[in-house]
């Protein structure tokens, strides 16, 4: 893919989970629950997961409010651990914070979230899209 062609993409799959943020419903009495909160910009994101008996992701949900990456990364988090086990989700959320920080990072294992590589490109930013990530560590820890 040529480079603007990328940029567009991404712009495009950020802003449609911004604005149709998919797993938002709220679960009733989760086994697992945690709110993170960035107060440098005042993203939030409220998570609930429920595990089934192997301990897999069976369900997620997430709430909040806040800019844009911040949102749309909690939209694509939800959709990438759902049906993972927690070990394979906390997996992921190291591989994405490589990415973020610019290491060199498994991309078979993002899949989908390569996407949002192109938010290190704005460093204040990556904390945003950090947010939902520790906030999933809270949550099954």
């Amino acid at each position: 893919m040529l480079p603007n062609e990328l940029n567009d993409l991404y712009k495009e799959v950020i802003l449609d989970h911004y604005k149709n943020p998919r797993n938002t419903t709220e679960i009733v009495d989760p086994v697992h629950k945690a709110r993170g909160y960035n107060p440098f910009c005042g993203d939030e994101v409220n998570l609930q997961i429920n595990l089934d008996n192997n301990q897999v992701i069976q369900d997620v949900g997430f709430q909040g409010h806040g800019c844009a990456i911040s949102q749309a990364t909690a939209s694509l988090m939800t959709e990438s651990i759902k049906g993972k086990s927690i070990e394979e989700a906390l997996i992921i959320r190291e591989e994405f914070r490589k990415m973020m920080q610019g290491e060199e990072s498994n991309l078979e294992i993002l899949q989908d979230l390569e996407i949002l590589e192109g938010v290190r490109n704005f460093p204040v930013r990556i904390k945003c899209s950090l947010l939902s990530w520790s906030t999933l560590e809270d949550c099954i820890s």
